[in-house]
């Protein structure tokens, strides 16, 4: 039988005990609780700390649980929730606007599909549920990394790739795109990942008011603009699809 990893389960005793009860403790509380020496509790908890999975408050030294546990911990119930939330307005985006769409959110250093639905013509196409993309060349990504502050981190330390002769790959060049991205409310991709290809994407809102994803249309350069301009028609599309699926996440009216 394989023997558990001792320093593991100490932490994970660590964040129990900080996630029960009183929610901060100092650090001879938890070594006592834990039964564990004040040097091996103040070790595990600063390497915890270091993977923002506890906070230290300054003012009191207590500890508490940190924002990216707390992150994780909610990730799944957000992924399949908003997935459930947005069927309904999505297939009403593609028909409105007869291209594909799809539904993204924050995954280690790019933008995971949860949802794709496709273009409704008869044309051949490939479902990309599961499929990976950058978050500094595309739509969905631009918005994340606008809205979310772990997604504009992760756009920042990601290696950024030039896919066309479009793309923007330095920071302070991508910082600018960010801002005029929070500015009007939505990304665009105008081949900046794939020749011929433009998408607008705008940012999905939960209860709290946090960026849980995006949601996006693709297709091909010609259909989504309009005189070397995105047609207006489809950015509002965008804008209302996320807003709705924000309301039925109880983002409220924004």
């Amino acid at each position: 039988m394989a023997r558990n990893i001792q320093s593991l389960e100490r932490a994970a005793a660590m964040l129990r005990l900080l996630g029960g009860g009183e929610r901060r403790l100092g650090l001879s509380d938890i070594a006592s609780s834990l039964g564990l020496a004040k040097g091996t509790a103040h070790g595990i908890l600063r390497t915890l700390q270091q993977e923002g999975f506890v906070e230290q408050d300054e003012a009191s030294g207590r500890y508490q649980l940190g924002a990216e546990l707390l992150r994780l911990g909610t990730t799944y119930l957000d992924v399949h929730e908003l997935r459930a939330r947005a069927l309904v307005w999505t297939d009403d985006l593609a028909r409105s606007s007869g291209e594909s769409v799809y539904l993204g959110v924050l995954h280690q250093q790019g933008v995971l599909i949860v949802h794709h639905v496709f273009r409704p013509d008869d044309s051949r196409q490939v479902l990309e549920i599961g499929a990976m993309q950058p978050l500094h060349s595309t739509a969905l990504g631009k918005v994340l990394s606008a809205y979310d502050p772990v997604a504009h981190s992760e756009a920042l330390e990601a290696e950024r790739v030039a896919f066309t002769d479009r793309t923007v790959c330095d920071a302070r060049g991508f910082e600018d795109v960010l801002d005029l991205t929070r500015a009007r409310g939505y990304a665009a991709d105008v081949e900046e990942t794939w020749e011929g290809v433009a998408s607008i994407a705008a940012p999905v809102h939960d209860r709290r008011r946090m960026p849980v994803g995006a949601v996006a249309i693709t297709g091909a350069v010609e259909r989504v603009g309009l005189g070397g301009e995105l047609r207006p028609e489809l950015i509002a599309a965008v804008r209302d699809c996320a807003r709705a699926v924000s309301r039925d996440l109880g983002a409220g009216r924004f």
